[in-house]
């Protein structure tokens, strides 16, 4: 049987269990209506129907060989859908796919939704592109060069904009339809100070368990035996960034700091590693299960305050925090204009537009190849649409946070 026939299978298996678990779901509610006990809310699970189909019986070896040649064949979206596809076919075929796949930093490739909230490749930088929606405050993150025709692109975050009284929010989710705290599919948010200065990014899971939760007065405490997993997630404090004032206009662009609080400045130092989360937390238990270990101290658990504190607390055990810098623009005579080397990534100039290097001290030892080197890449290319290439050690989730700090009202930096 050809690789291409076995695909196709895969695909018609798998909408099969979809069809199948809504049919589910449809009975189960019209039979709720008539009866009075209260059902619970989850579906059926799609795994005891793929473990009587002859898929989940093959040797192993054969799988494992199915599967890598998936891997390989398949190197860009939407084609690579069919990798996950071969990980919901059932739960063997599930370990032996997160088995083959690598993270970004190893293949410079992103399959499943850890890999946004892992770091991405050393060397080549992975090239996004952001959409930016005026009438709904939404923004989009397509994995791409630039928006396709077809709009085919495969969506990897989408933030909404919500403006408070005295801050504004940007709420990062997996979809484009569903921001609330309390869903699965939140993975943290970007939160500005009143004058749009200062912004802090908050992450739905920590990245080490080095973290503790943001505290606050208004916050309150719970055991995580007693949280249901339904209740909104916790945020952790991952970074800030700041923007320095410019209030008389005489200090030419933006300049900006961002300091990553859950990656070290040793990532970027020879043989250095940064923090790689291996799978996302599927409830309030799995959130909280590092700071368990934390003998005699009860974990506090932010809700949603307003007011949350832009600086994590950290065991002595933990480094120096890596902080980045916006690479210095030339002035360039003819053009009268701020100019940097986009290398045709950004077409039109902004005062959004930057590049971010590494800000270091001699004593990191950190080589002059490595300083030089550009993590984050944010520019305009048309109305509305931005260019957005990182690499290592920046994830996508926390590239897309800084590049939303530039999309806010700065009056007094510009």
């Amino acid at each position: 049987m050809s690789l291409k026939s076995i695909m196709r299978e895969l695909k018609e298996m798998k909408d099969g269990i979809g069809n199948i678990s809504k049919r589910g779901g449809e009975s189960m509610l019209w039979r709720s209506r008539t009866r009075s006990h209260v059902a619970p809310d989850q579906a059926p699970l799609e795994s005891e129907f793929a473990e009587q189909s002859p898929w989940a019986n093959l040797p192993p070896e054969l799988l494992l060989d199915i599967i890598q040649r998936v891997e390989e064949s398949e190197t860009a979206w939407p084609a690579r859908a069919v990798v996950v596809f071969c990980a919901a076919v059932c739960r063997s075929w599930r370990e032996i796919t997160k088995e083959i796949v690598k993270t970004p930093e190893q293949c410079g490739r992103l399959t499943f939704p850890i890999s946004l909230k892992q770091p991405g490749p050393r060397e080549s930088p992975i090239q996004c592109y952001i959409r930016r929606d005026r009438a709904t405050s939404i923004y989009h993150l397509f994995y791409g060069l630039v928006p396709s025709e077809g709009e085919s692109d495969k969506l990897l975050l989408a933030a909404r904009k919500v403006r408070r009284a005295i801050c504004t929010d940007f709420v990062i989710s997996l979809i484009a339809d569903d921001f609330s705290r309390a869903s699965n599919t939140y993975v943290g948010k970007l939160r500005s100070n009143f004058l749009g200065t200062k912004f802090t990014v908050y992450d739905s899971q920590p990245p080490c368990d080095s973290i503790i939760p943001s505290t606050t007065r208004s916050n309150r405490r719970f055991h995580s035996k007693q949280v249901s997993p339904r209740l909104p997630a916790c945020n952790y404090s991952i970074g800030t960034i700041t923007y320095e004032l410019n209030v008389l206009r005489t200090r030419g662009p933006r300049r900006m700091h961002c300091i990553l609080h859950s990656i070290p400045v040793s990532a970027i130092q020879e043989g250095g590693t940064a923090p790689t989360p291996s799978a996302l937390p599927q409830s309030f238990d799995e959130q909280l299960s590092p700071l368990l270990s934390l003998k005699g101290k009860e974990p506090v658990i932010d809700t949603s305050s307003p007011s949350l504190p832009a600086t994590p607390l950290f065991s002595p055990g933990s480094g120096e925090p890596l902080t980045l810098k916006n690479k210095a623009p030339r002035w360039h005579e003819q053009l009268q204009c701020w100019c940097l080397n986009f290398r045709g990534r950004v077409t039109v100039a902004s005062v959004k537009n930057f590049q971010l290097v590494a800000a270091v001290e001699p004593s990191h030892n950190v080589s002059p190849e490595e300083q030089e080197k550009v993590i984050l890449q944010f520019g305009k290319i048309g109305k509305d649409i931005f260019t957005m290439d990182y690499r290592y050690p920046l994830s996508a989730f926390q590239a897309f946070a800084i590049c939303l700090s530039s999309f806010d009202t700065k009056p007094a930096c510009e």
